[in-house]
């Protein structure tokens, strides 16, 4: 089995269910237009940041449902000047199947659905810089379990030393 047969099949195994997806939030800002535009400029540089957020719903109907958030921020500068600034905040709401332990979902809708929705909101930001009189920003994949990763290390150790701990005692 090739990886991507294998990544396919692990993406279709996953116990969730997507409910829907939409854009949350979106903004571009061109504060030095036309200047900024200007045909013999020098290529801005670029700074690019990644969020993602969970957070609950409540549903009568529906059990273990939570919207994901994935936040994508972009800033391009010559100089000390901004040339432009884009945000798009793509939404999904997932359910997680109740076969999932609780202790489980927290990575599953922080790596998992992240990676589901980059390519949607990637090609958000593209067509969104694209129609700002920029060409399209064309993000490479991100690898959302080292961003997990980084970002949640000191929970991540306490919980190992935790079950060390108990696994001692």
């Amino acid at each position: 089995m090739s990886d991507q047969q294998e990544q396919e099949l692990q993406t279709t195994s996953l116990p969730i269910t997507i409910h829907t997806q939409y854009i949350r939030d979106i903004s571009f800002e061109n504060p030095d237009a036309p200047n900024s535009m200007r045909a013999g400029l020098d290529m801005p540089e670029m700074n690019v940041n990644i969020g993602m957020d969970a957070r609950a719903l409540d549903d009568e109907n529906v059990k273990s449902l939570y919207e994901v958030a994935l936040t994508i921020s972009a800033t391009a500068t010559r100089g000390d000047k901004t040339v432009f600034i884009a945000e798009v905040i793509y939404g999904v709401t997932v359910s997680i199947e109740d076969s999932v332990p609780e202790d489980q979902h927290h990575p599953l809708l922080l790596i998992e659905i992240p990676k589901f929705s980059f390519p949607f909101a990637r090609q958000i930001l593209a067509t969104l810089t694209s129609q700002g009189g920029f060409p399209p920003l064309l993000m490479t994949p991100v690898d959302f379990q080292a961003l997990y990763m980084e970002r949640f290390k000191d929970e991540i150790a306490e919980a190992r030393a935790a079950v060390e701990q108990k696994t001692v005692n």
